[in-house]
């Protein structure tokens, strides 16, 4: 075995790649997985708790506009990410002037992220308990006080949990991305490691990945337990 890893390590660009190709790489989808979670998260609270408001048992019933965001949201959630981000590509590049690189795909990543960021928060705000609103409509709580002073906290330890799990599949998202021109871990794995053969660098990249997962799994594990 030993023998066999020093064949392939001989045989790799691994160290060659690395300071130069493979650490901007993590840098790269770091900021990709960050900018694009911040961001999907933002428009996803903002969306899932007009999806609240105007549902008709909500504080603000309106049937329209629930039916017609809905609706979108579930469209734009339908579609593979690869394909989205493919699909979306020309108006990436009408709004970031190019179609490749880091920030148009933190944009096509949030596009893709926020109708899911959405549906989270929504059904994690269904999980408060009724009698909590109801009490504090009694109070004179307003409509924002009771989504953000009551619901919003009650909803947290789920929202935590769910967005965990988003952050994790952004994460999957990016290395897809790189190969479509995003960069990151993704495009290293495909251009350095499987196009050339070096089968180090794809299965480093893929340790990579699994740190990452790891790390972000065990963070969210962490601030679910705090604010449980």
């Amino acid at each position: 075995m030993t023998e066999i890893m020093d064949h392939l390590l001989r045989g790799s660009n691994l160290v060659r790649y690395f300071p130069n190709v493979i650490l901007p790489a993590i840098l790269d989808t770091l900021v990709m997985v960050v900018g694009s979670a911040v961001l999907a998260i933002f428009f996803g609270i903002l969306l899932g708790v007009v999806l609240i408001l105007t549902d008709k048992d909500g504080l603000s019933p309106h049937p329209v506009i629930y039916a017609v965001l809905g609706r979108l949201t579930d469209i734009v959630r339908s579609f593979p990410m690869m394909i989205l981000i493919v699909a979306i590509a020309p108006l990436t590049r009408m709004v970031i002037g190019t179609k490749v690189g880091v920030r148009a795909a933190i944009f096509a990543i949030t596009i893709g992220s926020t109708p899911f960021a959405t549906r989270m928060t929504e059904n994690s705000l269904r999980t408060v308990d009724p009698k909590l609103v109801k009490a504090a409509k009694a109070f004179g709580a307003s409509k924002l006080q009771i989504i953000f002073k009551v619901m919003m906290v009650e909803a947290l330890p789920s929202l935590v949990s769910n967005f965990t799990i988003m952050l994790i599949n952004m994460l999957n998202t990016t290395a897809m991305a790189g190969a479509v021109g995003a960069g990151g871990l993704g495009a290293v794995a495909l251009t350095y490691g499987y196009q050339r053969f070096d089968l180090v660098i794809m299965y480093f990249v893929v340790a990579l990945l699994i740190v990452l997962v790891l790390v972000i799994q065990g963070f969210g594990n962490t601030l679910y337990r705090r604010v449980k």
